[in-house]
């Protein structure tokens, strides 16, 4: 129950900044490190490939009750690079190496839509210490295809 509680609270927390996001026109940046913009989160990179743009948001989630271990909630969101349309059917895996070389796999769910950002995916992970993350997400979308995206995150 805490965690439907967390996740909840997280998706309202996204609702405000993913709106302004989508008004923007990022295009094909390569990696980004945006700094923490408190509990709204950051773009922590947005790539095409093979004609699907992924964007990926991560958030902080240092309001939400104690005794959590996860520390951030990770999001991406898929789209048609031509026509804007978002790609909301598939699994998606994404696979963290912290500062210390350990490692964190985890399958991200489905989550609904958000103000004009459409549907993504998305899980609570573990970013406890301060560095550089790997993060590496593979995701394989309705038209079958297995593709890949991989991004360097700082946590400060």
């Amino acid at each position: 129950m805490k965690r439907i509680t967390v996740l909840i609270a997280a998706l309202f927390a996204l609702t405000s900044p993913m709106a302004s996001f989508a008004a923007m026109d990022h295009g094909d940046h390569g990696s980004m490190d945006m700094g923490h913009g408190g509990h709204q989160g950051d773009v922590a990179y947005a790539e095409v490939v093979d004609g699907v743009k992924a964007t990926f948001k991560i958030i902080s989630m240092k309001e939400m009750p104690a005794g959590m271990k996860e520390t951030h909630h990770l999001m991406v969101v898929f789209t048609d690079a031509k026509s804007g349309k978002n790609l909301s059917e598939g699994d998606v895996k994404v696979k963290i190496q912290g500062p210390d070389k350990t490692e964190q796999t985890k399958d991200l769910m489905g989550m609904p839509g958000m103000s004009g950002m459409g549907a993504g995916f998305g899980a609570d992970v573990v970013m406890v210490k301060k560095g550089k993350y790997g993060v590496m997400c593979k995701f394989q979308l309705k038209d079958g295809k297995v593709r890949s995206a991989k991004f360097w995150y700082t946590v400060k």
